[in-house]
């Protein structure tokens, strides 16, 4: 069988040899070799021959040698706000993670919401969920995949670890499709939402007014369905609401910093909600939160050079420069006019819009969604641009689509920490992933033909 991680870089340059061979009328010099490093660059994503941010790197330094744009242009990406929005959303992320805040949040939840396993179930759901709306959603699992680990054996689910418990693959399930959907909800949410910011300028609180809806509807719906997928076979917590009364009173009374951060966390969201009365942007209110965080104490510099994600950071700069690139030279706007001159002459808003979020679907179960969103959120601007629409008429619903990651253990980082838990198969991941995907395209397109329409005008 091909080692497709080995041969990634040979078939990478094959391929961007045969697309610079392959004659593109209509189209200038600079756009040819943007297309050709574009399709080396899925290469080397998909595969993941090597980390996401070398591939990035390469995109930088190759541009002026084939003769995509000059050096300085090439790096425009990394002058892109939401790099800063970025950076300042891991901090925030750490901060929360360190002060032991999420902890208590999902002890507290428990504790008011009941020990049974549905309920149970609807806390997993929703911790990750709610948390994955404002930081990172595998920060949010990764804060929850231990509290998981220690509700299974208080509900008294047998030999979970070797995939017998239907309880604990709800769970693990249940907060790893959590935080997927819980990301929906606001343009820091995901790094594909991240994307479609970065290009439609879509403000902050307006986002929330379409995403906040589909975010819980969608948790609702992944609530419902899992435990159905998955009927429970325990009946509730050993030792009932006093195991979750002991473990928070273990917890103690709130630290010094969980009060900090959950009194800065709160201040940072009303500056997000508020841009528009205050005249702040959400860039520059993630680094007020993050410099607030770092002065209070709660986390210190470094911190933040050990678990800040400092390769997605360069990989992100990496894709808003092939981005640009496709867009400034042509190349996008050259691809959309064939794609649209294969649906006839008036095609309809949805149709395109269901074509693109399916592509991406299908696309981001085996290829990672930040590389995705790179390639198939500028090309959507384009196409929304061409047909005189706002530009994130096919660029919000493509990001939601690249998240959509429901299906295998490769498609997103808390899919396979949620196999890697022994919980669950790959065959059952597929199971309850499909029918979530499925419900979440035709959702997503529902809200934005109905609620986000006066977002889009």
């Amino acid at each position: 069988m091909l080692n497709f991680k080995k041969w990634g870089i040979p078939l990478a340059i094959i391929a961007f040899i045969i697309v610079m061979l392959v004659p593109t009328p209509g189209l200038s010099e600079p756009g040819h070799a943007a297309i050709a490093l574009l399709v080396f660059a899925v290469i080397m994503w998909a595969t993941e021959t090597v980390h996401l941010a070398v591939t990035s790197l390469i995109i930088l330094f190759i541009q002026p040698i084939i003769g995509v744009t000059s050096f300085e242009n090439a790096v425009i990406g990394f002058a892109n706000p939401i790099i800063f929005l970025m950076i300042g959303g891991f901090i925030i992320a750490e901060a929360i993670r360190k002060s032991g805040l999420a902890k208590r949040l999902t002890y507290s939840l428990l504790d008011r919401l009941g020990t049974s396993p549905n309920r149970s179930l609807f806390v997993a759901v929703f911790s990750t969920g709610l948390l994955s709306a404002w930081i990172e959603n595998v920060v949010a699992f990764a804060m929850f995949l231990p509290i998981i680990k220690e509700i299974v054996p208080l509900m008294g689910a047998k030999d979970a670890d070797k995939g017998k418990s239907n309880f604990a693959k709800a769970m693990i399930l249940g907060a790893s499709y959590g935080s997927l959907a819980g990301g929906f909800g606001t343009e820091i949410g995901t790094a594909p939402n991240l994307m479609a910011a970065a290009y439609t300028n879509i403000p902050f609180l307006n986002w929330m007014i379409f995403g906040i809806p589909l975010s819980i509807l969608m948790m609702l719906i992944i609530w419902v369905l899992l435990g159905r997928i998955f009927p429970m076979e325990v009946k509730g917590i050993i030792g009932g609401k006093e195991t979750v009364t002991n473990k928070l009173n273990q917890l103690g009374l709130m630290t010094r910093n969980e009060k900090i951060s959950i009194i800065l966390l709160l201040f940072t969201i009303s500056l997000w909600v508020t841009t528009g009365i205050t005249g702040l942007n959400s860039y520059s209110v993630a680094l007020i939160g993050a410099v607030l965080f770092l002065i209070s104490g709660v986390v210190d510099w470094k911190d933040a050079q050990t678990n800040v994600d400092w390769g997605l950071i360069i990989f992100f700069g990496g894709a808003l420069s092939l981005g640009a690139a496709l867009l400034n030279t042509g190349a996008a706007n050259w691809l959309i006019k064939d794609l649209l001159a294969s649906m006839g002459s008036d095609p309809s808003t949805v149709i395109i819009m269901l074509l693109l979020m399916v592509v991406a679907l299908f696309i981001t179960q085996v290829m990672s969604n930040i590389a995705l969103s790179a390639i198939l959120v500028p090309l959507s601007v384009t196409l929304a641009s061409a047909q005189g629409l706002n530009a994130g008429t096919y660029a919000v619903p493509v990001a939601i689509a690249c998240s959509l990651s429901f299906m295998f253990p490769m498609a997103d980082p808390t899919v396979a920490m949620a196999y890697g838990t022994g919980y669950v198969n790959m065959k059952e991941i597929f199971k309850a992933g499909l029918p979530m995907a499925i419900i979440g395209i035709i959702l997503t397109i529902v809200i934005l033909m109905t609620i986000a329409k006066p977002v889009f005008g």
